[in-house]
């Protein structure tokens, strides 16, 4: 029998200490590719799927990334996301399918294909598009696999065996068959009007597809001499004067708008007699007298305070003051009025007098007041121009679009203006100050001023693809109405998904309205972000889905050329449908287009549409290929889940898609977050140096820690990353990982005969159970509500705070030197497995890899994995009432440890086990707290937390301070019990 007496004894293999083989030192890096393998040998998704079958399920529709290059912060960020919420809702108990997919089309890939071309100096449109097609195809394809690749290393579970891809055959026939909805309900319709456009990728681009940037641009006044007035005569010879940021829509220019409320003043300027705004008019007047005009340095800085008459100076407005005789007009008395183009001379187009218009949306606050008109080149011009046009029937100016400017930029070659035709419109030479069309107008005496300077930056559109600059350019498209509604009469077509499906038949209700209506029955995360699309949608104008590239799905459809209407045939559509299934969208491009329309109609009396929709129209449709085909006619999705820039894309086109096609949205939630920045809030750039890489992250931390720094994150706003936030990520994560190894080392040979009722166990044990409830309610709730910030803060403070740093550190010696079979120690170790089956299934959604690691620690198989385990159930204590205040019992334990720290700090107490307290109230008894405190004593005394050094001697077996042990090193009775049984 040992002896309890023997104070020279080390009593430390008497000790029960945690044993684990889990490593504190994670190893992610190296560690989750073989936790990827096996879940991959193992078929986790689809033994997931047969395990939630019949249950409710959750569908999360994948927004498709293009497939274009390597994945960004941005991507991983976006999938991570969508896995934690995916993985939640399985947890939760519901069929959660993942079906991840690519956007395969369009620019991007076209692009990129054709950059190989001008690298070996070849011409792309000289190449037979079906061959061209198929390089495309075969881009796509290599990045499909390498981004599948790199999400899969993210720990994103889903069906990668079987992803959606636009560029399918059956995608692209169900894509044809939703354009054929719209054009078969008559919500289709081709008309030339302006578009955004790209001269460098020769294509219309969707607004989703532009980018601005501040940049200067060349700013000119133009006179045009009035050659008719029948309200005001005298302005006859006078010139109204434009103010444009565009020299180069001037060769364009049909006609002026002016304000109709708006007051004009005639003033001088080098000898001519100009008409602009009362405003412009006073600052030019008084540069003119001052005999500073036309120096635009100082006119600038004029222009800057006398605009702006609560900016200007006293001295300003004393000698505006002064100006008092200029003549006045109304913008009303310019109607009728007509001006002649500065070059007339050149006879033909320019030789007609331009009318002056009303225009409610001229305004003075830039420029002079009056507007030149291009309807070619300017939505409000367009509209302004065809408005008059319409009422005036006919007219001697078309006001109508001219198709001056060629898909390039370039002026077409027989267009009047002798330009240099070999410039494109946005070539810095052909606009510059002292460019060939300044150069005209300043010969002819037409320019007042022209300037290009820091003074004239303004934000401009670019393709965020080449990054070039944008025109507005007018050229035949393919229209979705937004203000019309589809056809009274239903209409039926074979359905992609086999069987009939009936035509959309909302008689009445328009694109917008049902878009609108959408929105309102939406649930948007955050929810403010509703406002957003809503604001877009309300003013959009109509949906622009033709382009004109090779890579895309064609819009397959036949128009008359005698009357310039589209085919409506459901037979003929169900052949081009048939042939998409068979052959692909490259099936229109080598089809026998009289076979198709069989013997009813002559090939030779219609026009084979060429164009290819906007890549926004398939992805758009993604409901249709991906949850209707897999799950069943009608069925939407739980949620959406993309970046804020998608209100304006994939989120607005899946509404419209979804409410031209359906009457509804495809979508039951969405879900909006920000975008990943650098750790200063800058947008991460190459030129910058300041990418952070997801790979490199990954191959240095593993993926875990990527996973927990986006749950992290308050993603509904942008969010930052770098070395320094990545740190601070790791530290939390080390510190769970502990908490699970605790757990792991303390459950060592725990069994089920070992635990103990709830209601039969101490006080604290049951304290802490009811935080786990708290917990649980918590989590659920944040799951629920898609806030893992919430969510992942929650389970780490609960794991430092309630356990690590209290439950834990106080029930430490329990664990330790308690009998095995000890009433409080089997109370413990029953709630630390507690404690273990909720905490690792809680942190699965977030911490894929590492929740595996853990179970796998405690319960190995092969076969076996955390994430076929559902949300935990746990002791029902909703009759258990606890006796003690625990919160103020935790309070007072913190002032208590606060109060011993100063000795701790001068090295007269060690540990707090040497340490005598007194507080001032007794919230249980001395030894319980004492217990709790983790000190030699507390007393009761009126004041504050005293702290004193011990009298007692230390147990040689647990290191407690406590007054039955005889000498230093000497047993206390529970450790004499223990070692003597």
């Amino acid at each position: 029998m040992t002896d309890a007496t023997d104070t020279k004894r080390d009593w430390r293999d008497t000790v029960f200490l945690p044993k684990t083989d889990f490593p504190m030192k994670a190893g992610l890096a190296s560690k989750e590719p073989g936790i990827l393998e096996r879940w991959e040998r193992i078929g986790i998704y689809d033994r997931l799927r047969e395990q939630r079958a019949g249950r409710e399920r959750f569908l999360l529709h994948d927004g498709p990334p293009y497939a274009n290059g390597d994945i960004h912060m941005g991507h991983a960020l976006n999938k991570i996301l969508k896995d934690i919420v995916v993985r939640s809702q399985s947890l939760l108990g519901k069929d959660a399918p993942y079906v991840p997919g690519w956007d395969c089309h369009g620019l991007p890939i076209e692009w990129k294909v054709e950059e190989q071309y001008r690298k070996k100096k070849l011409n792309k449109d000289e190449v037979d598009p079906v061959a061209f097609r198929a390089e495309c195809r075969a881009y796509a394809e290599k990045w499909v696999a390498v981004q599948r690749e790199q999400f899969e290393r993210l720990g994103v579970m889903g069906d990668w065996e079987d992803p959606y891809l636009t560029m399918r055959f059956e995608s692209e026939a169900i894509i044809a068959g939703e354009l054929l909805k719209f054009a078969e309900s008559g919500q289709l319709y081709r008309g030339a009007k302006p578009v955004m456009w790209s001269p460098v990728e020769k294509t219309a681009l969707a607004e989703a597809e532009v980018e601005y940037e501040n940049i200067p641009s060349t700013q000119i006044d133009v006179a045009f001499e009035i050659v008719e007035a029948p309200n005001a005569p005298e302005l006859v010879g006078a010139h109204a004067v434009i103010w444009t940021t565009t020299p180069w829509t001037i060769p364009v220019n049909q006609a002026l708008a002016y304000g109709p409320e708006v007051e004009y003043w005639l003033t001088e300027v080098e000898g001519k007699q100009v008409l602009v705004a009362a405003e412009h008019a006073l600052y030019t007047e008084f540069l003119r007298r001052v005999g500073k005009f036309p120096s635009h340095d100082e006119e600038a800085e004029i222009v800057a305070t006398a605009v702006r008459p609560s900016q200007r100076p006293d001295w300003l407005n004393t000698k505006l003051s002064e100006i008092t005789d200029l003549k006045k007009y109304k913008g009303s008395d310019l109607a009728g009025a007509k001006a002649r183009h500065p070059m007339h001379k050149l006879g033909g187009f320019y030789a007609t007098p331009r009318p002056l218009l009303p225009g409610d949306f001229v305004t003075t606050d830039a420029g002079t007041g009056l507007v030149h008109m291009a309807p070619d080149h300017g939505e409000d011009d367009f509209l302004l121009c065809k408005q008059y046009a319409d009422e005036l029937g006919t007219s001697e100016l078309p006001l109508r679009p001219v198709f001056a400017v060629e898909g390039d930029g370039r002026y077409r070659e027989n267009w009047p203006w002798p330009v240099d035709k070999s410039l494109s419109v946005i070539n810095k030479k052909l606009l510059a100050p002292d460019g060939p069309i300044c150069t005209d107008l300043k010969e002819v005496g037409a320019l007042l001023s022209a300037r290009n300077d820091e003074s004239t930056r303004h934000s401009y559109p670019h393709s965020w693809r080449s990054k070039a600059p944008l025109i507005y350019r007018c050229t035949p498209q393919w229209f979705i109405p937004m203000d019309k509604g589809a056809d009274p009469v239903a209409v039926d077509v074979p359905s992609p998904f086999g069987g009939e499906l009936p035509m959309s038949t909302h008689n009445g209700p328009t694109l917008r309205e049902l878009a609108l209506d959408g929105i309102e029955r939406t649930r948007w995360v955050p929810e403010r972000s509703k406002n957003r699309i809503r604001s877009m949608v309300d003013g959009r104008p109509d949906w622009v889905i033709s382009r004109q590239r090779a890579w895309g799905v064609p819009i397959p459809l036949y128009v008359r050329k005698k009357t310039g209407e589209y085919l409506r045939d459901k037979w003929v559509n169900a052949a081009i449908l048939d042939a998409f299934r068979e052959g692909g969208a490259d099936a229109w491009f080598a089809a026998d287009h009289q076979k198709i329309l069989g013997d009813k109609y002559d090939i030779d009396e219609f026009e084979v549409v060429t164009d290819i929709l906007d890549v926004w129209f398939d992805s758009g449709s993604t409901h249709a290929f991906v949850l209707e085909a897999r799950y069943g006619e009608g069925v939407r999705a739980d949620l959406y889940l993309e970046g804020s820039d998608q209100h304006r894309g994939w989120f607005q086109s899946s509404l419209l898609e979804s409410c031209g096609t359906r009457g509804e949205p495809p979508y039951k939630a969405v879900l909006t977050h920000g975008f990943a920045l650098d750790d200063k809030g800058r947008k991460m750039s190459k030129s910058l140096g300041n990418v952070v890489d997801p790979l490199k992250i990954i191959q240095e931390s593993g993926a875990d820690i990527l996973r927990m720094w986006v749950a992290q994150t308050d993603y509904f706003e942008d969010v930052r990353i770098g070395k320094q936030v990545l740190a601070g990520t790791s530290d939390a994560y080390r510190k769970l990982r502990n908490s699970f190894r605790y757990m792991l080392g303390g459950l060592d040979g725990f069994t089920d005969a070992e635990k103990v009722d709830v209601k039969d166990m101490p006080e604290l044990e049951r304290y802490v159970l009811h935080l786990l409830g708290d917990l649980d309610t918590t989590l659920r709730e944040a799951a629920e509500k898609y806030e893992f910030d919430v969510y992942i803060r929650a389970l780490t403070d609960f794991a430092n705070e309630d356990l690590s740093a209290f439950f834990f550190d106080i029930r430490k010696d329990c664990l330790y030197c308690d009998a095995k079979d000890d009433a409080k120690r089997r109370a413990y170790r029953t709630v630390l497995d507690t404690l273990f089956h909720a905490l690792v299934r809680y942190a699965a959604p977030v911490l894929a890899f590492t929740a595996e690691e853990v179970w796998q620690a405690r319960f190995p198989s092969e076969d076996g994995s955390v994430h076929f385990l559902e949300w935990p159930q746990l002791p029902d204590l909703s009759h258990d009432r606890l006796d003690a205040d625990w919160a103020a019992v935790r309070s007072l334990r913190e002032r208590v440890t606060e109060a011993i720290e100063p000795y701790r700090r001068e090295k007269t107490i060690r540990s707090s086990n040497e340490a005598a307290v007194t507080v001032p109230e007794l919230p249980m008894d001395e030894v319980t707290l004492a217990e709790l405190f983790i000190v030699a004593s507390v007393a009761k005394r009126d004041g504050d937390v005293t702290v004193t050094r011990t009298d007692y001697d230390k147990c040689g077996r647990c290191w407690r301070h406590l007054p039955e042990v005889a000498e230093e090193g000497a047993l206390c009775d529970r450790c004499s019990e223990v070692v003597n049984p």
